[in-house]
């Protein structure tokens, strides 16, 4: 899928359009309060993250090792309404960047698992 999608440079256009709605979408204010001011040091996680969930370098493992999500977000109430918001931003984002829609169409189900595995509520 990395290759598929455009590879490093649509991943990391993908995490910074999603950044970006985070940071301005009043609609996602509740997941946007469980992040710190500075958006730079998730920014860069995600990319990492997703550079090896999609297939490309595994770099969030290389720096960190093996990633536990859910314990990542354990400190974070994420309840239903906030797993909705995370995917509001990441397929508003799939849009923004230019993934094709068959592409998008195989990554939102997949993302969608993601965002209800942190669900903790």
């Amino acid at each position: 899928m990395y290759d598929w999608i455009g590879g490093e440079a649509t991943v990391r256009r993908l995490v910074d359009r999603f950044y970006e709605l985070l940071d301005t979408d009043p609609d996602v204010a509740t997941i946007r309060k469980m992040h710190k001011d500075d958006l730079g040091p998730v920014r860069q996680s995600l990319f990492e993250y997703l550079s090896g969930w999609l297939g490309g370098p595994p770099l969030f493992i290389q720096k960190r090792g093996s990633p536990c999500i859910t314990k990542a977000h354990k400190p974070f109430h994420i309840d239903e309404a906030a797993a909705e918001q995370w995917m509001k931003c990441m397929r508003q984002a799939m849009i923004d960047v230019g993934i094709d829609e068959k592409y998008r169409q195989m990554l939102e189900p997949a993302f969608g698992r993601v965002a209800q595995a942190l669900r903790n509520d």
